[in-house]
């Protein structure tokens, strides 16, 4: 089994005996899934990002975590062989594939496990770890009135790609990232061992695997916290002409109690120009409304910001009282005056805002373009500076996609996890999402991204990656600060043979 498994063909038949392979190694893995060859070309060697492909040796379409752990055991017993788990593929920078090694389409296990549970009292959901978040919100809304607390801004994400990260949206203010909201996973680590963990069972590989970005195991079912789900959300947004003011408000909406803030606070910033897909027309919500730029001084810089905000109600509230809480909450805030716009939606529809925006760029030939995107966090300290540098003159044209730009509390993050995060109780989350037509000008983006990572470190900023790709392990090392021994212990612990996550390139295969 073993030799089939490191097997690749050379000679002028390959591809007859690829089929053959195939046969031999699902036969000898004894797998209820499927393997495939005729797919290399296709999803198993490309991500999102369009910025890289390699090609895997075969792709796996488990059934479930048995499967998986005899992959993974079956790849220890060669010199070589990696294995990667790919969710839906949003990867930038081919952090879910493997070279030569062998994909795992976690897709196939996505209808696994869904059940509602009581624990301590409160509500939570198993769910599989290839499900989609977007399947996870329409069917616990639908079948139970609840929802998920933390959430992504883009939902066609699975659930064990997101807690491999983080996952993190306008709701982690309050909640904390989607890694706060788990209760217990069960994982196939990198020795091929099925295991199930928590806070008191298992607790380093429970730790270890959020935000362990695939390092310590592969996540194959989540219990997630749920909350009742409100019916109906007010979409407000407001823009300011000044950062400071922007900050300002930002940081007193995150930091104040539940029912003195709204439900969701994002940001993010625009060119002051009528660019439709940068400027100005990028901000209203109502297609009924233009931006009025007369409302703005004759000062304002190159670039604005907007706050994003939402307040949940209930289909039983009076209008005339969710006018009022929201107007007490908006009239606090020192936003550019008759520059706001707001209209009233569904709960779904406010959380699947992002699936309208992916099927219009589908429709427009654009979703499938390369995406050079960069993501950080970035300390409250160094947050003006950056503004200063990057906003206002890096990108001060834009970058043909959203920029966004909103604070988060560390003490809603829970240190234990493998998530690397600056110092400070106020960090930014900074997302620069470009949509560059394929060319010359992908490239240029990639260097424009190096070069404000560079200035990062140049001025001492304490920032980090978020969805981090490093090529050097002294980066990763520096990128996970005192963290990084107890990474690497558990690396040791639950992968001692660097199997798992190929992609990320933070450790090397091991024969040991």
């Amino acid at each position: 089994m073993i030799a089939c498994l490191g097997r690749i063909v050379h000679d002028s038949d390959a591809e007859s005996k690829l089929d053959d392979d195939v046969s031999t190694i699902f036969n000898s893995l004894n797998l209820q899934g499927s393997i495939e060859n005729d797919d290399v070309s296709g999803i198993a060697s490309k991500d999102f990002g369009g910025l890289y492909s390699v090609k895997p040796l075969y792709l796996i379409r488990p059934s479930g975590a048995e499967d998986i752990s005899r992959v993974v055991k079956a790849a220890a017993g060669t010199p070589h062989l990696t294995v990667a788990a790919r969710g839906n593929g949003h990867s930038i920078n081919g952090q879910a594939m493997a070279d030569g090694g062998y994909v795992i389409d976690m897709r196939s296990t996505g209808e696994n496990h869904f059940k509602l549970l009581t624990v301590n009292g409160s509500p939570c959901i198993d769910v599989s770890g290839g499900a989609l978040w977007e399947d996870v919100l329409r069917r616990c809304v639908s079948r139970f009135g609840l929802a998920p607390r933390s959430w992504t801004d883009y939902l066609s994400l699975t659930v064990g790609g997101t807690l491999s990260n983080a996952g993190v949206s306008g709701q982690a203010f309050r909640y904390g990232p989607q890694t706060s909201n788990v209760m217990e996973l069960e994982v196939v680590t990198g020795k091929g061992d099925i295991t199930v963990c928590s806070e008191t069972q298992n607790p380093e590989l429970f730790f270890g695997a959020l935000g362990g970005l695939g390092q310590f195991g592969i996540i194959t079912r989540a219990r997630v916290k749920l909350q009742p789900a409100p019916d109906m959300v007010r979409w407000i947004r407001v823009v300011y002409a000044e950062f400071e003011e922007f900050t300002r408000d930002a940081e007193f909406l995150v930091s104040q109690k539940e029912d003195e803030s709204f439900d969701y606070v994002e940001g993010f910033v625009f060119c002051n120009n009528d660019d439709p897909v940068n400027g100005w027309p990028s901000v209203q919500l109502n297609p009924d409304q233009e931006f009025n730029p007369a409302h703005l001084l004759q000062t304002a810089g190159p670039v604005l910001y907007c706050l994003e905000l939402a307040f949940h109600y209930r289909n039983s509230d009076q209008p005339s009282t969710v006018d009022m809480a929201v107007s007490r909450l908006v009239g606090g805030l020192g936003f550019v005056d008759g520059l706001i716009s707001q209209v009233d939606v569904s709960y779904m529809g406010f959380l699947l805002r992002v699936k309208r925006a992916e099927q219009d760029a589908k429709a427009n030939g654009v979703w499938d373009n390369p995406h050079p995107w960069l993501n950080l966090f970035l300390s409250k300290s160094d947050i003006v500076d950056f503004d200063r540098t990057v906003f206002k003159k890096m990108v001060k044209n834009g970058i043909g996609g959203p920029m966004l730009i909103y604070p988060l509390l560390r003490s809603k993050w829970d240190s234990r996890t493998s998530v690397a995060l600056p110092e400070g109780e106020i960090f930014y989350i900074v997302a620069l999402l470009r949509f560059v037509p394929k060319g010359p000008s992908v490239e240029k983006k990639v260097a424009e991204n190096r070069e404000i990572v560079k200035w990062c470190i140049k001025e001492g900023l304490d920032f980090k990656l978020y969805l981090p790709h490093y090529r050097a392990k002294e980066d990763w090392k520096r990128h996970f600060g005192n963290q990084w021994t107890r990474f690497e212990k558990r690396k040791a612990n639950f992968d001692p043979m660097a199997i798992l996550a190929p992609g990320q390139r933070i450790f090397k295969r091991t024969n040991q």
